[in-house]
Protein backbone atom coordinates (compact mmCIF):
# COMPACT_ATOMS: atom_id res chain seq x y z
CA UNK A 1 0.00 0.00 0.00
CA UNK A 2 0.91 3.70 -0.70
CA UNK A 3 0.60 6.67 1.54
CA UNK A 4 -0.83 10.22 1.56
CA UNK A 5 1.91 12.56 1.14
CA UNK A 6 2.44 16.39 2.53
CA UNK A 7 -1.10 16.70 2.63
CA UNK A 8 -2.94 20.05 4.21
CA UNK A 9 -4.98 18.75 6.98
CA UNK A 10 -7.75 19.97 8.97
CA UNK A 11 -7.72 18.55 12.67
CA UNK A 12 -10.65 19.52 14.91
CA UNK A 13 -10.46 19.26 18.69
CA UNK A 14 -7.04 19.84 19.35
CA UNK A 15 -6.83 21.17 22.70
CA UNK A 16 -6.37 18.27 24.32
CA UNK A 17 -5.60 14.30 23.89
CA UNK A 18 -6.32 12.78 20.74
CA UNK A 19 -6.48 16.01 18.42
CA UNK A 20 -3.49 17.60 20.27
CA UNK A 21 -1.33 14.66 19.17
CA UNK A 22 -2.83 13.80 15.82
CA UNK A 23 -1.31 17.61 15.25
CA UNK A 24 2.06 16.94 16.35
CA UNK A 25 2.42 13.63 14.58
CA UNK A 26 1.15 15.10 11.20
CA UNK A 27 4.00 17.50 11.13
CA UNK A 28 6.66 15.55 12.22
CA UNK A 29 5.40 12.98 9.62
CA UNK A 30 5.78 16.19 6.56
CA UNK A 31 2.52 17.24 6.48
CA UNK A 32 0.86 20.23 6.92
CA UNK A 33 -1.90 19.87 10.29
CA UNK A 34 -4.07 22.92 10.48
CA UNK A 35 -5.06 22.56 14.99
CA UNK A 36 -8.35 23.73 15.64
CA UNK A 37 -9.84 24.55 19.17
CA UNK A 38 -12.57 26.53 20.71
CA UNK A 39 -9.90 28.57 22.46
CA UNK A 40 -6.96 29.54 20.38
CA UNK A 41 -4.90 30.03 23.58
CA UNK A 42 -5.51 26.23 24.61
CA UNK A 43 -3.17 25.67 21.46
CA UNK A 44 -0.82 27.95 21.36
CA UNK A 45 1.98 25.57 22.27
CA UNK A 46 1.31 24.01 19.34
CA UNK A 47 1.70 27.70 17.45
CA UNK A 48 5.12 27.73 19.28
CA UNK A 49 6.41 24.45 17.76
CA UNK A 50 5.25 25.61 14.24
CA UNK A 51 1.27 23.92 13.98
CA UNK A 52 -0.41 26.17 11.89
CA UNK A 53 -3.57 27.07 14.41
CA UNK A 54 -7.03 28.36 14.03
CA UNK A 55 -9.92 28.92 16.25
CA UNK A 56 -12.83 26.63 15.30
CA UNK A 57 -15.87 25.86 17.03
CA UNK A 58 -17.58 23.12 15.62
CA UNK A 59 -21.17 24.22 16.94
CA UNK A 60 -20.48 27.70 15.08
CA UNK A 61 -21.52 27.85 11.21
CA UNK A 62 -19.66 30.87 11.24
CA UNK A 63 -16.62 30.04 13.35
CA UNK A 64 -16.07 26.87 11.03
CA UNK A 65 -16.90 28.97 7.97
CA UNK A 66 -14.12 31.25 8.60
CA UNK A 67 -11.64 28.09 9.61
CA UNK A 68 -11.80 26.67 6.22
CA UNK A 69 -11.26 30.36 4.69
CA UNK A 70 -8.22 30.68 6.45
CA UNK A 71 -7.27 27.19 5.22
CA UNK A 72 -7.57 27.52 1.41
CA UNK A 73 -6.16 30.94 2.04
CA UNK A 74 -2.93 30.08 3.89
CA UNK A 75 -2.60 26.66 2.20
CA UNK A 76 -4.05 27.17 -1.43
CA UNK A 77 -5.96 23.39 -1.15
CA UNK A 78 -7.20 21.06 1.83
CA UNK A 79 -6.86 17.83 1.17
CA UNK A 80 -8.30 15.94 4.90
CA UNK A 81 -10.73 16.60 7.22
CA UNK A 82 -10.25 14.79 10.64
CA UNK A 83 -13.18 14.93 12.68
CA UNK A 84 -11.85 14.44 15.92
CA UNK A 85 -14.06 17.40 18.18
CA UNK A 86 -16.27 15.52 20.82
CA UNK A 87 -18.09 15.79 24.51
CA UNK A 88 -18.96 13.43 27.11
CA UNK A 89 -21.03 13.48 30.07
CA UNK A 90 -22.04 10.12 32.70
CA UNK A 91 -24.82 9.16 33.95
CA UNK A 92 -28.29 7.54 33.76
CA UNK A 93 -29.72 8.45 30.75
CA UNK A 94 -33.77 9.36 32.60
CA UNK A 95 -31.76 11.54 35.15
CA UNK A 96 -29.35 12.91 32.71
CA UNK A 97 -29.80 16.82 32.30
CA UNK A 98 -31.75 17.37 28.53
CA UNK A 99 -29.01 20.31 27.95
CA UNK A 100 -26.04 18.22 28.89
CA UNK A 101 -27.42 15.17 26.21
CA UNK A 102 -27.85 18.04 23.98
CA UNK A 103 -24.46 19.29 23.91
CA UNK A 104 -23.25 15.88 22.97
CA UNK A 105 -25.43 15.56 19.98
CA UNK A 106 -24.92 19.25 18.95
CA UNK A 107 -21.51 18.68 19.37
CA UNK A 108 -20.30 14.79 18.27
CA UNK A 109 -23.30 14.09 15.59
CA UNK A 110 -24.49 17.42 14.23
CA UNK A 111 -20.50 19.41 14.78
CA UNK A 112 -19.73 16.52 12.32
CA UNK A 113 -21.77 17.37 9.45
CA UNK A 114 -21.57 21.32 10.09
CA UNK A 115 -17.80 20.67 9.55
CA UNK A 116 -17.87 18.36 6.38
CA UNK A 117 -20.38 20.19 5.01
CA UNK A 118 -18.01 23.13 4.83
CA UNK A 119 -15.46 21.27 3.50
CA UNK A 120 -17.37 19.05 0.94
CA UNK A 121 -17.27 22.25 -2.13
CA UNK A 122 -13.81 22.29 -1.93
CA UNK A 123 -13.52 18.77 -2.06
CA UNK A 124 -15.95 18.37 -4.58
CA UNK A 125 -14.76 20.88 -6.79
CA UNK A 126 -11.00 19.38 -6.61
CA UNK A 127 -13.05 15.80 -6.82
CA UNK A 128 -10.17 14.63 -4.36
CA UNK A 129 -10.20 14.66 -0.90
CA UNK A 130 -10.52 12.43 2.77
CA UNK A 131 -12.46 12.43 5.63
CA UNK A 132 -11.76 10.69 8.89
CA UNK A 133 -14.49 10.77 11.42
CA UNK A 134 -13.69 9.58 14.68
CA UNK A 135 -16.19 7.66 16.10
CA UNK A 136 -15.39 4.85 19.41
CA UNK A 137 -15.86 0.86 20.21
CA UNK A 138 -18.74 1.92 22.64
CA UNK A 139 -20.65 3.52 19.38
CA UNK A 140 -20.42 -0.55 18.73
CA UNK A 141 -20.85 -2.05 22.03
CA UNK A 142 -23.30 -0.15 24.47
CA UNK A 143 -22.42 0.29 28.21
CA UNK A 144 -24.62 1.58 31.06
CA UNK A 145 -24.15 5.55 32.40
CA UNK A 146 -23.28 6.72 29.05
CA UNK A 147 -25.90 6.26 26.91
CA UNK A 148 -25.60 9.67 25.26
CA UNK A 149 -22.07 9.36 24.23
CA UNK A 150 -22.78 5.64 22.53
CA UNK A 151 -25.82 6.77 20.73
CA UNK A 152 -24.06 9.95 19.46
CA UNK A 153 -20.73 8.00 18.51
CA UNK A 154 -23.07 5.23 16.71
CA UNK A 155 -24.92 8.02 14.50
CA UNK A 156 -21.25 9.17 13.43
CA UNK A 157 -20.59 5.44 11.95
CA UNK A 158 -24.08 5.58 10.60
CA UNK A 159 -23.44 8.96 8.80
CA UNK A 160 -20.17 8.12 7.68
CA UNK A 161 -21.10 5.07 6.39
CA UNK A 162 -23.72 6.47 4.47
CA UNK A 163 -21.29 9.90 3.72
CA UNK A 164 -19.35 7.35 1.71
CA UNK A 165 -21.98 6.43 -0.64
CA UNK A 166 -22.82 9.83 -1.35
CA UNK A 167 -19.44 11.45 -1.89
CA UNK A 168 -18.09 8.41 -3.70
CA UNK A 169 -19.16 9.83 -7.81
CA UNK A 170 -16.30 13.11 -6.54
CA UNK A 171 -13.79 10.46 -5.74
CA UNK A 172 -13.89 11.57 -1.60
CA UNK A 173 -12.74 8.79 0.78
CA UNK A 174 -14.29 8.24 4.06
CA UNK A 175 -12.56 6.55 7.26
CA UNK A 176 -13.93 5.90 10.43
CA UNK A 177 -12.14 5.83 13.40
CA UNK A 178 -13.52 3.49 16.23
CA UNK A 179 -10.93 4.21 19.16
CA UNK A 180 -10.90 2.38 22.37
CA UNK A 181 -9.38 3.96 25.82
CA UNK A 182 -7.04 6.58 24.85
CA UNK A 183 -4.89 8.67 27.50
CA UNK A 184 -6.74 11.84 27.91
CA UNK A 185 -8.59 14.28 30.11
CA UNK A 186 -12.31 12.86 29.23
CA UNK A 187 -12.92 11.50 32.78
CA UNK A 188 -11.90 14.75 34.60
CA UNK A 189 -13.81 16.49 32.22
CA UNK A 190 -16.97 14.69 31.66
CA UNK A 191 -17.73 13.76 35.12
CA UNK A 192 -16.95 16.71 37.22
CA UNK A 193 -20.79 16.75 38.10
CA UNK A 194 -21.72 13.00 38.39
CA UNK A 195 -21.71 13.58 42.44
CA UNK A 196 -25.79 14.53 41.54
CA UNK A 197 -26.06 10.79 41.52
CA UNK A 198 -24.52 10.07 44.78
CA UNK A 199 -27.59 9.78 46.71
CA UNK A 200 -31.83 11.63 46.59
CA UNK A 201 -33.18 12.70 44.55
CA UNK A 202 -31.84 10.46 42.40
CA UNK A 203 -33.04 6.85 42.04
CA UNK A 204 -29.13 5.35 40.95
CA UNK A 205 -27.74 6.00 44.49
CA UNK A 206 -27.32 2.38 44.81
CA UNK A 207 -25.19 2.19 41.63
CA UNK A 208 -22.54 5.27 42.14
CA UNK A 209 -20.27 3.44 41.89
CA UNK A 210 -20.56 2.22 38.88
CA UNK A 211 -21.37 5.28 37.44
CA UNK A 212 -17.82 6.73 38.98
CA UNK A 213 -16.20 3.17 37.71
CA UNK A 214 -17.91 3.65 33.60
CA UNK A 215 -16.47 7.34 34.00
CA UNK A 216 -13.10 6.51 34.76
CA UNK A 217 -13.20 3.27 32.15
CA UNK A 218 -11.71 4.52 29.04
CA UNK A 219 -8.37 5.80 31.32
CA UNK A 220 -7.65 2.26 32.54
CA UNK A 221 -4.52 1.34 31.26
CA UNK A 222 -4.69 3.50 28.13
CA UNK A 223 -3.18 3.64 25.00
CA UNK A 224 -0.81 6.81 24.95
CA UNK A 225 -2.29 9.63 22.81
CA UNK A 226 1.04 9.67 20.87
CA UNK A 227 1.14 5.79 20.10
CA UNK A 228 -2.99 6.38 19.10
CA UNK A 229 -1.64 9.58 16.78
CA UNK A 230 1.35 7.77 14.95
CA UNK A 231 -0.55 4.32 14.08
CA UNK A 232 -4.01 6.02 12.97
CA UNK A 233 -1.14 8.64 10.09
CA UNK A 234 -0.20 5.71 9.58
CA UNK A 235 -3.14 3.89 8.94
CA UNK A 236 -5.12 6.35 8.06
CA UNK A 237 -3.57 8.10 5.10
CA UNK A 238 -3.35 4.53 3.40
CA UNK A 239 -4.23 3.72 -0.02
CA UNK A 240 -6.86 2.58 -0.97
CA UNK A 241 -8.32 4.49 2.50
CA UNK A 242 -9.74 1.83 4.84
CA UNK A 243 -12.88 1.66 6.46
CA UNK A 244 -12.65 1.26 9.72
CA UNK A 245 -9.72 1.49 11.75
CA UNK A 246 -9.63 0.01 15.19
CA UNK A 247 -7.16 0.91 17.74
CA UNK A 248 -6.61 1.73 21.89
CA UNK A 249 -7.10 -0.65 24.76
CA UNK A 250 -10.00 -3.13 24.14
CA UNK A 251 -10.57 -1.95 20.66
CA UNK A 252 -10.74 -4.85 19.69
CA UNK A 253 -12.20 -6.80 22.68
CA UNK A 254 -14.96 -4.81 23.19
CA UNK A 255 -16.80 -5.00 19.71
CA UNK A 256 -16.49 -8.69 19.99
CA UNK A 257 -18.89 -8.62 23.16
CA UNK A 258 -21.32 -6.62 20.98
CA UNK A 259 -21.54 -10.29 19.33
CA UNK A 260 -22.22 -12.01 22.38
CA UNK A 261 -26.55 -12.57 22.47
CA UNK A 262 -27.98 -9.33 23.93
CA UNK A 263 -29.12 -11.07 27.09
CA UNK A 264 -25.76 -12.44 28.12
CA UNK A 265 -23.88 -9.09 27.30
CA UNK A 266 -26.31 -7.24 28.93
CA UNK A 267 -25.70 -9.60 31.99
CA UNK A 268 -22.04 -8.76 32.05
CA UNK A 269 -22.14 -5.02 31.25
CA UNK A 270 -24.99 -4.90 33.96
CA UNK A 271 -23.13 -6.61 37.02
CA UNK A 272 -19.57 -4.85 35.57
CA UNK A 273 -21.48 -1.30 36.53
CA UNK A 274 -23.81 -2.17 39.35
CA UNK A 275 -26.30 -2.96 37.91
Amino acid sequence: MSSLERQVVLVTGCSTGIGRALATELRARGHRPFATARRLESISDLARAGVDTLALDVNDPASIASAVKAVLERAGRLDVLINNAGVNTFGPLLELPLDKARQVFETNVLGVVATTQAVFPHFAERRAGRIINVGSVVGVLPTPFAAAYCASKSAVHMLSDVLRMEVKPFDIDVVVVQPGGVRSHIATSSASDIERYRGAPSHYGFAYEGIVKRAHASQENPMPAEEFAAELVKLGFETPAPRVIRLGTGAEYLPKLAELPPDDRDAMLSANYGL
